[in-house]
């Protein structure tokens, strides 16, 4: 998996997508999602590295079935909130303390 993280004034956005759709584009319908290194960079991790980082973030950003069921597995996303675009998933996670 990439991940890529960021402090923003609103808290740290996480950035994770499995490293076989960074530079694709995925379309379905009126939907558009392209994986960028730009936004999701270009750094590997480990499963362990992206769950520490996910209990962390006060936003997260997934692409990828690997990502998105990572999250799904440790309680960061609920998997009815999930997208499948074009054959893969996307999860939006927000943190609100």
């Amino acid at each position: 998996m990439i991940l890529r993280e960021r402090e923003t004034p609103k808290g740290l956005l996480v950035s994770v997508c499995d490293s076989d759709t960074l530079g694709h584009t995925f379309e379905e319908g009126d939907i558009s999602l392209t994986v960028t290194e730009k936004f999701y960079g270009d750094d590997r991790a480990e499963a362990a590295a992206v769950v520490e980082s996910l209990e962390r973030a006060t936003v997260a950003n997934l692409v990828g079935v690997e990502s998105v069921e990572l999250a799904i597995e440790h309680g960061f996303v609920e998997e009815a909130n999930v997208l499948e675009i074009d054959g893969t998933l996307h999860a939006q996670m927000l943190r609100m303390d």
